[in-house]
């Protein structure tokens, strides 16, 4: 019996598996059970006043969803749109949002010992949107607490959970 297997026999846990993902010159991943597809870039319909990092809404198949592009949001990378560009679709709360990046690497299994907890500062996310830090195949890999950034007040995409649309 490997040495996973058996500590996976011990303790009843599993691996949780990533999404990774490439910003500039840093690795993310994000839980892949948000992911509901990945898609090459398409033109967007611009929203007035939106945020530059909103770079507009799709129609996909009869949803209106909203894209974000996390390289300008957290101002990583080249924000170019080309038949290499991607977007990963994430199902967060019923809603559909869109994720741009630069490039998507692989699908990474942890257990909760390999996460690291997140620094307070020194990368390109805050903090609040960390799930914690992975070493991954000699890679540091940034874990994002994605519902946490899609459903925060900077975004405003996707009302927080437990929250009511009822005004007073």
């Amino acid at each position: 019996m490997s040495e996973t297997a058996l500590h996976q026999a011990v303790t009843g846990g599993e691996d949780n598996e990533y999404l990774s993902f490439i910003l500039g010159d840093e690795h993310y991943a994000l839980d892949i059970t948000t992911v509901k597809e990945i898609r090459g870039y398409e033109p967007v319909t611009k929203i007035a006043n939106a945020p530059a990092f909103i770079k507009g809404v799709i129609n996909l198949r009869g949803d209106i969803v909203p894209i974000v592009d996390l390289r300008i949001k957290f101002n990583v990378g080249e924000a170019t749109y080309n038949e290499f560009t991607i977007v990963i679709m994430l199902n967060i709360q019923q809603r559909i949002v869109g994720i741009v990046v630069d490039g998507v690497s692989d699908v990474i299994r942890l257990s909760d010992e390999q996460v690291m907890p997140p620094p307070e500062f020194g990368v390109a996310f805050d903090s609040r949107y960390l799930h914690g830090l992975a070493d991954v195949d000699e890679n540091m890999v940034i874990l994002v607490n994605i519902e946490s950034l899609i459903t925060s007040d900077e975004l405003g995409l996707v009302a927080p959970e437990g929250a009511t649309d009822e005004a007073e």
